[in-house]
Order: structure tokens, then sequence, then C-alpha cells
């Protein structure tokens, strides 16, 4: 158990860890380029170390240290069949991007697993398009890893998402680099789209017409450098403490401006959060070809209640936790609807977020696809476990910080998945 102090006020810089959905999309497009690509600022944590060890796995080199990397590729039909399984560890997005270029891989076959957490989550939305792309998948229980993906010569199709998810988006937008013609992908609302903008900057032929996103085979991907910006999922930890903590500011270095991944941030804003600074604005039909890097102020709010509709979760689903958290200490109700993917996270993040508050003094029942937090001016205190769940471990950090009695948090060594140096960061902002 480590337990966290109420916090008097917290006060200084914090610059967040590199992001992690870049890099797990770096390591993967560095292994399928021809030439050796420079990645920068790559986040060194146990997920994005599986993505490393699954690209070496299929032949790519990686050298360097310290998030600062060099990646010889093997292209984007080069990949080895290794002897045994490729291990991702806790990594869903390694589990889902990855077969999109296994599945173009002639006549090889490739084993998918992970560890508990990976087994309980399925494969069957990135199967079903990569299927009708010609690509074979075979898994437990027809949706669970392990999973076997054999590759094949691929077509392009028009696909429909069933929800907006940027994993499966991206699974069928590297699967239709190696397609005979172009694939377009049609989202029912936008997520993130990181994969749009690296793959543009590599030289690939990326469209996008309102709600489709059309991408055109690529024999090569003409890629120099990826630098990775700071994790805004990372740095709403902070955000969030700095917002329910009385007296603090905070100000966030170097971090992702992408409007993509910004959704927490304008969720805080409306519910009265003091946040400055300058986000991007949806580009429309243009793709841009990096993410924008900025700083955002922070500082201790009166917040009320708000609703979070169904067409902004898939913008800020990795913090709606902390959402939660937020309306413990809002005046007022705040409902999330149409967040049911947060049912098969790295833990059901519906049912652990609401026992786990409620068992911090927390007013909060759970719906079907969410949750109603009614405030009540903050939080007791007491124990949460994090399940394994490196999100649910950080906000009970961040609770306890904020409670009237401080909170012990069972698991805490989960926040190293993509937050290592969590405790230290956050441990230098209190006063």
């Amino acid at each position: 158990m480590t337990r966290f102090q109420p916090a008097a006020r917290l006060e200084g810089e914090l610059r967040p860890p590199a992001d992690k959905s870049i890099s797990h999309r770096a390591a993967i497009l560095g292994a399928m380029a021809s030439a050796p690509v420079a990645v920068r600022n790559y986040l060194v944590a146990a997920d994005t170390t599986s993505s490393l060890n699954a690209v070496r796995a299929l032949g790519a080199t990686v050298t360097g240290a310290d998030g600062e990397l060099q990646i010889a590729g093997v292209g984007p039909r080069g990949a080895l069949a290794p002897d045994g399984p490729i291990d991702v560890g806790n990594a869903g997005t390694l589990m889902r991007l990855l077969p999109g270029w296994l599945a173009a891989q002639e006549g090889r076959a490739f084993l998918l697993d992970g560890d508990e957490s990976i087994r309980r989550r399925p494969v069957d939305r990135i199967a079903i398009p990569l299927t009708a792309m010609g690509a074979a998948i075979e898994a437990r229980d027809e949706r669970l890893p392990p999973f076997t993906v054999t590759g094949a010569r691929l077509r392009g199709i028009t696909y429909e998402l069933p929800v907006a998810s940027a994993q499966i988006k991206s699974a069928v937008a590297l699967a239709a680099l190696n397609a005979d013609g172009p694939t377009t992908i049609v989202e029912p609302a936008p997520s993130r789209d990181h994969t749009e903008r690296m793959l543009a900057a590599a030289g690939v032929a990326v469209r996008r017409d309102g709600a489709a996103v059309t991408i055109e085979p690529a024999d090569d991907l003409a890629l120099d450098a990826i630098a990775v910006p700071g994790d805004p999922s990372s740095a709403a930890f902070a955000i969030a403490a700095a917002l329910i903590v009385p007296g603090s500011r905070v100000t966030i270095r170097g971090t992702s401006m992408n409007w993509t991944r910004t959704g927490f941030v304008r969720i805080a804003q409306r519910m009265g959060g003091r946040i400055d600074g300058a986000l991007e604005h949806d580009p429309g039909q243009a793709i841009p070809h990096a993410d924008p890097v900025g700083d955002l102020e922070v500082a201790a709010s009166e917040l009320h209640g708000t609703v979070v509709e169904p067409e902004e979760v898939p913008l800020a689903i990795d913090e709606l936790p902390l959402v939660a958290l937020l309306g413990c200490f809002a005046e007022g109700e705040t409902v999330v609807r149409g967040a049911q993917e947060l049912r098969v996270k790295e833990s059901d993040r519906i049912a652990t977020v609401v026992d786990g508050l409620r068992a911090l003094g927390a007013d909060i029942e759970a719906t079907d696809d969410g949750f109603a937090v009614r405030g009540s001016g903050g939080l007791r205190g007491g124990a949460i476990a994090s399940h394994g769940d490196h999100r649910l471990a950080m906000l009970g950090a961040v609770a306890g910080l904020a409670s009237r009695e401080g909170v012990e948090v069972a698991g805490m060594d989960a926040a190293a998945v993509s937050y290592p140096s969590f405790e230290a960061d956050v441990g230098a902002l209190v006063k």
C-alpha cells in the first residue's frame, strides 16, 4: 500500500512523460520503414517497451537509450515470423495496431499474446475489417487473445467503424498501406488522429472528407525522424490535482495540444476549471503532420457539474475517471454518457472507478454506459485498489492529495505502465 496524504497546495512546473500513443506508433512505423528512423523522446515505460520488444521480434533493430532511439526497420512487407508468440504485455494499443501491419505479410503467421488483463480485451473489432481486407485472424472464443494473424495479399475496402476508436482506425490504416487500392475509413465521431498525421508526414497520401479518411497504398514510408511530445493523458492527473487542491497553481510544460487529445481539458474548463493555454482547434479537412506542443497554466478552481455527451467520449476516453473525481468536488451533478468502452480497458473502469471513489466517500453510481456523480464538497479518504490499472492507481493518488484524511493505494506500481516517474513528479509539486 502506498499512502498519499492531503496536500496543503500544489505549486511549480511539471513536464509530463512522452506521449504513449505516439510512442507506440513511432515504434511500429519505424519498423515498417526501409530506412533508419530516429525517434526523439520515446516514452520509457512498460507498455512502450513492449512495442520495442515486439518490433525486435519481427526483425527490426532498435538502438539507443533514455528515449533517444534509432530504429532500423524491415520495410512494409518484410516482417519476420518469430519462433514464439509476440508478447504485447499490458499494451492494448500495441495489440490492436500491430495486426494492421502483420495482416499484409503474405504466407506468414504471427501469434500475439499478453498478460492476464490483455487476455480479457476483445480483438474482434480489428478482426472484422482485417478479415474483410483478406487476412485471416483466429482468436480464442472468436474474440479474445491469444490470437493468430495470418498475412495475405490485401484489398482496399470502405469500412464504417462501429464505434469511434483510434485503435481500430489505425489498424485498418496500417493495413491500407499494403492494400491493392485505396481504403476509406468512416468514423461515427472523431477519435485520436495521430496515425493519420504520422502517415501524412511519412509521405502517404491521406485525405479527409467529412467523417471519412482515405489512405492510398504506399511502397515505403519516407520517415527521417519522429519527435514525441508530452502526453496530455499523463498531464491530466497533475491538472486535476491542481484544480481540486485549494491554493494550487501548476504549469504543465511541453504537452501535446492536439485537439483530439485535449477533450479532458475542454470538459474541465466547462466545469469552471482555470486552465489557460493555446489549445489546437479542429483543423477540419486538413491533416497536420505533427502535434502542436505548448504549455498549460492551471489554478485551483470552484467547479460545477456538467454532462459529458457520447460524442465527447472518444476525445477524453482515458481521462474520464478524472472527470468523475472532479465531479466529487464540483457543485451539482456530473454525468458521463456513452462511455461503455471503459468496460473493456485494463479493468472495467466504470465499475472500478465507481466502487473506488465510493469507498473514499463519493456519492457516485454506475450506469450501463457511464456514471453519475453528485458533488459532496470533496472526499473523506480511505483505501483504493488499482486492479492492475495504471490510470486507477494514479486516480487514487490524486484523490489522496485532495482528500481530508488521505488515501492508501494498493498496487501503485501499476502506474509504471505509462508514467514510471509519477510519484516523484507529483511529489515535487506538493508544498
